[in-house]
């Protein structure tokens, strides 16, 4: 990756991050309460998002990276399943099946 693909990269990280911050931060504790953002800006704000994730998947796939660095929300269940080792070929023989 050039030096000017990693300064972009990084430019997006920190435009990701600054947005992401200032809506957590004007988000209110309780819903009960009016959001302090205009719909109007709310909508640019996910637009500016979907641009910086566009860019971000373009410089990925021209680094041969894009598999690895994608987006997850902490709520977000994984993608894989861990299975220990002791309980493969178990369900097999639990459920009647050939050894």
């Amino acid at each position: 990756m050039s030096d000017s693909s990693n300064k972009e990269r990084e430019i997006m990280q920190v435009m990701r991050r600054v947005l992401t911050t200032i809506v957590r931060e004007v988000t209110p504790e309780h819903k009960s309460l009016r959001h302090p953002l205009s719909e109007q800006t709310i909508q640019d704000i996910r637009q500016c998002l979907g641009l910086i994730t566009a860019r971000e998947k373009e410089l990925a796939d021209a680094a041969g990276r894009s598999a690895e660095e994608r987006p997850y929300f902490v709520d977000e269940p994984p993608q894989t399943k861990v299975v220990p080792i002791s309980k493969i070929g178990k369900a097999k023989s639990e459920t009647g099946g050939d050894d």
